[in-house]
Protein backbone atom coordinates (compact mmCIF):
# COMPACT_ATOMS: atom_id res chain seq x y z
CA UNK A 1 0.00 0.00 0.00
CA UNK A 2 2.65 2.35 0.98
CA UNK A 3 4.17 1.71 -2.73
CA UNK A 4 1.02 2.32 -4.62
CA UNK A 5 0.53 5.57 -2.45
CA UNK A 6 3.94 6.80 -3.57
CA UNK A 7 3.57 6.07 -7.11
CA UNK A 8 0.30 7.85 -6.88
CA UNK A 9 1.77 10.76 -5.23
CA UNK A 10 4.88 10.94 -7.80
CA UNK A 11 1.91 10.85 -10.74
CA UNK A 12 0.22 13.99 -9.41
CA UNK A 13 3.64 16.05 -9.28
CA UNK A 14 4.38 14.54 -12.55
CA UNK A 15 1.26 15.96 -13.43
CA UNK A 16 1.00 19.27 -11.99
CA UNK A 17 4.78 20.46 -12.34
CA UNK A 18 6.20 18.71 -14.91
CA UNK A 19 7.97 16.05 -13.90
CA UNK A 20 10.86 16.15 -16.58
CA UNK A 21 9.09 18.85 -18.32
CA UNK A 22 10.96 22.23 -17.26
CA UNK A 23 8.52 25.09 -17.12
CA UNK A 24 11.62 27.09 -18.94
CA UNK A 25 13.07 25.39 -21.59
CA UNK A 26 17.12 24.68 -21.98
CA UNK A 27 18.87 25.66 -24.49
CA UNK A 28 21.51 23.06 -25.17
CA UNK A 29 24.85 23.93 -28.00
CA UNK A 30 25.75 20.30 -28.68
CA UNK A 31 29.07 20.45 -28.03
CA UNK A 32 29.13 22.96 -25.32
CA UNK A 33 30.98 22.01 -22.08
CA UNK A 34 30.79 22.86 -18.56
CA UNK A 35 35.28 22.81 -18.60
CA UNK A 36 35.28 25.82 -20.75
CA UNK A 37 31.38 26.37 -19.91
CA UNK A 38 28.15 27.35 -21.94
CA UNK A 39 26.09 28.95 -19.06
CA UNK A 40 22.53 27.47 -18.84
CA UNK A 41 19.35 29.44 -19.44
CA UNK A 42 18.56 30.32 -16.11
CA UNK A 43 15.83 27.85 -14.18
CA UNK A 44 15.75 26.03 -16.94
CA UNK A 45 17.21 22.98 -15.16
CA UNK A 46 14.70 23.43 -11.79
CA UNK A 47 15.30 20.10 -10.50
CA UNK A 48 19.23 20.99 -10.09
CA UNK A 49 20.31 21.94 -6.02
CA UNK A 50 23.30 23.34 -4.68
CA UNK A 51 25.05 21.54 -1.55
CA UNK A 52 26.52 23.38 0.71
CA UNK A 53 28.15 24.13 4.16
CA UNK A 54 26.61 26.70 6.46
CA UNK A 55 29.58 29.45 5.12
CA UNK A 56 27.93 29.08 2.02
CA UNK A 57 30.52 26.75 -0.22
CA UNK A 58 29.41 25.15 -2.49
CA UNK A 59 30.67 21.49 -2.65
CA UNK A 60 28.35 19.19 -4.71
CA UNK A 61 25.19 18.97 -6.70
CA UNK A 62 21.87 17.21 -6.81
CA UNK A 63 18.60 16.48 -8.50
CA UNK A 64 15.32 17.07 -6.84
CA UNK A 65 13.00 14.35 -7.35
CA UNK A 66 9.93 14.91 -5.52
CA UNK A 67 9.17 17.83 -2.77
CA UNK A 68 11.07 15.78 -0.19
CA UNK A 69 13.43 14.51 -1.86
CA UNK A 70 17.22 15.41 -3.45
CA UNK A 71 19.47 12.50 -5.30
CA UNK A 72 23.34 12.87 -4.95
CA UNK A 73 26.25 10.85 -4.96
CA UNK A 74 27.51 8.93 -1.74
CA UNK A 75 30.62 10.59 -1.65
CA UNK A 76 29.64 14.25 -1.25
CA UNK A 77 28.89 13.31 2.71
CA UNK A 78 25.99 15.63 2.54
CA UNK A 79 25.19 16.77 5.97
CA UNK A 80 24.30 20.37 5.60
CA UNK A 81 22.19 21.77 3.71
CA UNK A 82 20.51 22.13 0.22
CA UNK A 83 19.96 25.42 -2.30
CA UNK A 84 17.09 25.04 -4.37
CA UNK A 85 15.43 27.52 -7.17
CA UNK A 86 19.79 28.78 -7.69
CA UNK A 87 21.09 29.97 -10.99
CA UNK A 88 23.74 32.77 -10.04
CA UNK A 89 25.48 31.85 -6.86
CA UNK A 90 27.13 35.28 -6.59
CA UNK A 91 23.89 37.25 -6.97
CA UNK A 92 22.40 39.03 -4.12
CA UNK A 93 18.45 38.46 -3.52
CA UNK A 94 17.94 35.36 -6.23
CA UNK A 95 14.88 33.64 -5.26
CA UNK A 96 16.27 30.65 -3.78
CA UNK A 97 14.88 28.13 -1.30
CA UNK A 98 17.08 27.37 1.65
CA UNK A 99 16.40 23.39 2.76
CA UNK A 100 17.56 21.68 6.14
CA UNK A 101 18.53 18.20 5.84
CA UNK A 102 16.12 15.35 7.79
CA UNK A 103 18.04 12.27 6.61
CA UNK A 104 21.10 11.22 4.82
CA UNK A 105 24.15 9.16 4.75
CA UNK A 106 26.17 9.02 8.04
CA UNK A 107 23.14 10.13 9.66
CA UNK A 108 20.18 7.47 11.29
CA UNK A 109 18.63 5.91 9.68
CA UNK A 110 21.81 5.95 6.43
CA UNK A 111 19.99 6.08 3.18
CA UNK A 112 23.15 5.50 0.67
CA UNK A 113 23.27 2.30 -1.20
CA UNK A 114 24.10 -0.56 1.12
CA UNK A 115 27.15 -1.54 -1.21
CA UNK A 116 28.49 1.90 -1.46
CA UNK A 117 32.06 1.05 -1.86
CA UNK A 118 34.44 4.74 -1.41
CA UNK A 119 37.32 2.48 -2.25
CA UNK A 120 36.08 1.68 -5.88
CA UNK A 121 32.89 4.53 -5.94
CA UNK A 122 30.80 1.83 -6.70
CA UNK A 123 27.22 2.42 -5.81
CA UNK A 124 28.04 5.87 -5.84
CA UNK A 125 23.83 6.90 -4.99
CA UNK A 126 22.66 8.92 -1.64
CA UNK A 127 19.27 10.03 -0.92
CA UNK A 128 18.82 13.32 1.05
CA UNK A 129 15.14 13.54 2.80
CA UNK A 130 14.41 17.19 3.36
CA UNK A 131 13.08 18.46 6.55
CA UNK A 132 10.21 20.22 4.90
CA UNK A 133 8.77 20.22 1.55
CA UNK A 134 10.04 22.58 -1.22
CA UNK A 135 7.78 24.69 -2.98
CA UNK A 136 7.17 23.84 -6.72
CA UNK A 137 6.97 26.50 -9.46
CA UNK A 138 8.36 27.74 -12.62
CA UNK A 139 12.00 27.78 -11.11
CA UNK A 140 11.94 24.69 -8.92
CA UNK A 141 10.30 21.16 -10.34
CA UNK A 142 11.25 17.82 -10.04
CA UNK A 143 13.12 15.34 -12.70
CA UNK A 144 12.09 11.71 -13.90
CA UNK A 145 13.97 9.36 -12.29
CA UNK A 146 15.27 6.50 -15.33
CA UNK A 147 13.00 2.96 -15.15
CA UNK A 148 14.86 0.14 -13.90
CA UNK A 149 14.18 -1.39 -17.89
CA UNK A 150 14.87 2.06 -19.95
CA UNK A 151 17.58 1.28 -22.80
CA UNK A 152 20.12 5.08 -23.04
CA UNK A 153 21.96 3.37 -26.23
CA UNK A 154 25.51 4.40 -26.72
CA UNK A 155 25.92 7.91 -28.79
CA UNK A 156 22.87 9.34 -27.51
CA UNK A 157 23.79 13.16 -26.62
CA UNK A 158 22.27 13.81 -23.02
CA UNK A 159 23.40 16.30 -21.18
CA UNK A 160 24.91 17.46 -17.46
CA UNK A 161 24.63 20.67 -15.42
CA UNK A 162 26.27 21.89 -12.33
CA UNK A 163 28.61 24.65 -10.54
CA UNK A 164 32.18 22.83 -10.56
CA UNK A 165 35.35 23.87 -11.78
CA UNK A 166 36.38 25.46 -15.14
CA UNK A 167 39.87 25.77 -16.22
CA UNK A 168 39.55 29.21 -15.11
CA UNK A 169 37.44 29.33 -11.70
CA UNK A 170 34.41 28.17 -10.05
CA UNK A 171 31.39 30.03 -11.95
CA UNK A 172 28.85 31.57 -10.22
CA UNK A 173 26.79 30.33 -13.06
CA UNK A 174 25.45 26.91 -13.72
CA UNK A 175 26.93 25.42 -16.44
CA UNK A 176 25.75 22.77 -19.05
CA UNK A 177 27.66 20.63 -21.17
CA UNK A 178 26.01 18.46 -23.97
CA UNK A 179 27.71 14.87 -23.93
CA UNK A 180 27.61 11.94 -25.52
CA UNK A 181 26.75 8.37 -23.64
CA UNK A 182 29.42 5.42 -23.89
CA UNK A 183 29.38 1.93 -23.51
CA UNK A 184 30.41 -0.14 -21.39
CA UNK A 185 33.47 -1.60 -23.22
CA UNK A 186 34.29 1.83 -24.83
CA UNK A 187 34.72 3.46 -21.15
CA UNK A 188 36.82 0.28 -20.07
CA UNK A 189 39.26 1.16 -23.11
CA UNK A 190 39.91 4.64 -20.80
CA UNK A 191 39.25 3.12 -16.85
CA UNK A 192 39.51 -0.25 -17.30
CA UNK A 193 37.85 -2.82 -14.62
CA UNK A 194 36.94 0.16 -12.54
CA UNK A 195 33.97 0.21 -14.72
CA UNK A 196 31.03 -1.59 -13.41
CA UNK A 197 27.64 -2.41 -14.56
CA UNK A 198 26.57 0.26 -11.86
CA UNK A 199 28.28 3.14 -14.06
CA UNK A 200 27.59 4.60 -17.15
CA UNK A 201 30.35 6.93 -19.03
CA UNK A 202 29.48 9.97 -21.17
CA UNK A 203 32.17 12.63 -22.63
CA UNK A 204 35.66 12.07 -24.26
CA UNK A 205 34.52 14.21 -26.97
CA UNK A 206 35.92 17.99 -26.03
CA UNK A 207 33.21 18.37 -23.02
CA UNK A 208 33.43 17.10 -19.51
CA UNK A 209 32.20 17.33 -15.90
CA UNK A 210 34.74 18.38 -12.99
CA UNK A 211 34.81 19.23 -9.02
CA UNK A 212 32.39 20.19 -7.93
CA UNK A 213 29.78 19.08 -10.27
CA UNK A 214 29.96 15.57 -8.24
CA UNK A 215 25.90 14.24 -7.08
CA UNK A 216 24.73 16.60 -9.95
CA UNK A 217 22.63 15.48 -12.88
CA UNK A 218 23.25 13.54 -16.18
CA UNK A 219 19.78 13.80 -17.86
CA UNK A 220 18.51 12.52 -21.60
CA UNK A 221 15.72 12.99 -23.06
CA UNK A 222 13.11 9.87 -23.23
CA UNK A 223 9.42 10.61 -25.30
CA UNK A 224 10.61 14.29 -24.99
CA UNK A 225 10.89 14.15 -20.91
CA UNK A 226 14.26 14.88 -19.18
CA UNK A 227 15.24 11.82 -17.52
CA UNK A 228 18.21 11.41 -14.77
CA UNK A 229 20.06 8.18 -16.36
CA UNK A 230 23.69 9.35 -14.38
CA UNK A 231 24.98 10.77 -11.18
CA UNK A 232 28.00 12.43 -11.83
CA UNK A 233 30.83 10.63 -9.88
CA UNK A 234 34.32 10.15 -10.79
CA UNK A 235 36.63 10.85 -13.82
CA UNK A 236 39.90 12.56 -14.92
CA UNK A 237 41.84 14.75 -12.21
CA UNK A 238 42.61 16.62 -14.42
CA UNK A 239 38.81 17.29 -15.96
CA UNK A 240 40.33 15.97 -19.20
CA UNK A 241 37.79 16.50 -21.72
CA UNK A 242 39.06 13.89 -24.01
CA UNK A 243 38.60 11.43 -20.98
CA UNK A 244 35.12 10.19 -20.74
CA UNK A 245 33.46 11.07 -17.20
CA UNK A 246 31.64 8.29 -14.73
CA UNK A 247 28.29 8.22 -13.56
CA UNK A 248 26.50 6.33 -11.24
CA UNK A 249 23.88 4.41 -13.53
CA UNK A 250 20.17 5.30 -12.11
CA UNK A 251 18.69 2.28 -14.19
CA UNK A 252 20.76 -0.29 -12.12
CA UNK A 253 19.88 1.60 -8.82
CA UNK A 254 16.27 2.63 -9.57
CA UNK A 255 14.87 -0.20 -7.64
CA UNK A 256 16.62 0.69 -4.07
CA UNK A 257 15.62 4.04 -4.77
CA UNK A 258 11.79 3.38 -4.94
CA UNK A 259 12.33 0.94 -2.06
CA UNK A 260 13.71 3.92 0.52
CA UNK A 261 11.26 6.62 -0.62
CA UNK A 262 8.69 3.84 0.39
CA UNK A 263 9.84 3.38 3.31
CA UNK A 264 10.19 6.73 4.34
Amino acid sequence: MAFMWLVACFAIISSAYGCGVPAIPPVVTGYARIVNGEEAVPHSWPWQVSLQDFTGFHFCGGSLISETWVVTAAHCNVSHRVIVGEHDKGKAGEDIQTMKVQKVCFSQPAICFPDWNPSTINNDIALIKLASPVSLNDRVSPVCLAEASDNFNPGMTCVTSGWGLTPITTPNKLQQAALPLLSKETCQTYWGSNITDKMICAGADGASSCMGDSGGPLVCQKDTIWTLVGIVSWGSSACSTTTPAVYARVTELRGWVDQILAAN
